[in-house]
């Protein structure tokens, strides 16, 4: 599996690096970001926004603190398999966290239809059936505990290339979510240009924060699912849980944009102003402010 010594550490000095830098990220985020959380989530009433965004956070920070420090003490190969369990466990429920809230959002964005609703459900079970079943299908014997660096595993081509079909999933996932948030964006914004009303800006920022969100985790989810396809054995499935960090950090970050304008966050929803049946936002922003305000 390796030839040498020097390519085993190697191998285990990409992955730990990886696992910093996702945490270093979701770490200072969480720091930085921490004084707008108090503003705009502790010292507003707990609207199930506030609550989706407090599970997000603070469930990923957690999870990945006993992550990292696990990952730095050395054990027996029946705890890192129970640990790498656990490590896949955090990821998915992170994942799962991130896509309901994205589909909350959309669902809002349409004015809660019934219809769309219905079709996101089927799309969202379909494909957690889909990364479910590649996460969890292989078997003890497809895993090779890598005891020279910490606890770590070398999973065999066949396995890699199904639990880089639920990485596959998730990026469709998102596709899809980006392509309705663009759809009715733009319908928005062609009904407001015809229009008097002044309601622009909201949309604006669901706009820019949506398509933010959908390339750079686009690229993350690509580099990830290369490692598992066409990268060495020791690094297939390094980058994924600096991937999930970026994604916990991004949808943070895009809750607290909205929070700053009304306590129902992603729960905004378009309303029916006086003129014919013409869908805006209740809430509004100011432009300047926000992008001052606004930290990517």
């Amino acid at each position: 599996m390796y030839t040498t010594d020097a390519e085993v550490q190697q191998t285990w000095l990409f992955y730990i690096y990886a696992i910093l830098a996702g945490n270093s990220i979701l770490i200072y985020d969480h720091i930085v970001t921490l004084p707008q959380e108090v503003a705009f989530i502790w010292r507003r009433p707990k609207a199930l926004s506030a609550i989706l965004f407090l599970l997000n956070r603070y469930v990923a920070l957690l999870s990945n603190i006993c992550s990292l420090v696990t990952d730095f003490i050395p054990d027996s190969d029946e705890s890192c398999s129970k640990y790498l369990l656990y490590r896949e466990l955090a990821i998915i429920i992170q994942a799962m966290v991130v896509c309901i809230i994205m589909a909350i959002r959309t669902y809002a964005l349409y004015g809660c239809s019934k219809r769309l609703l219905t079709w996101m459900v089927i799309v969202m079970t379909a494909l957690a059936i889909v990364a479910c079943a590649g996460t969890f299908g292989q078997s003890s014997g497809d895993v090779k505990i890598l005891q020279e660096v910490g606890c770590n595993a070398a999973i065999s081509k066949m396995v890699a290339a199904r639990i880089g079909l639920a990485w596959v999933a998730l990026c469709v996932f998102d596709l899809f979510i980006f392509v309705l948030t663009m759809y009715r964006t733009y319908k928005i914004n062609s009904l407001l240009r015809l229009s008097l009303i002044t309601g622009k800006d909201i949309i604006d920022v669901i706009f820019r924060d949506g398509a933010m969100f959908f390339g750079v985790m686009t690229l993350f989810n690509i580099t990830n699912i290369l490692t598992f396809y066409i990268g060495p054995v020791g690094l297939r499935g390094s980058l994924a849980t600096f991937t999930s960090c970026m994604s916990v950090t991004l949808i943070s970050r895009l809750m607290l944009n909205l929070h700053q304008t009304i306590d129902t966050g992603i729960f905004s929803t378009p309303a029916q102003d006086d003129g014919p049946s013409l869908p805006i936002l209740t809430t509004r922003v100011d432009v300047e402010s926000t992008v001052s305000s606004h930290y990517w």
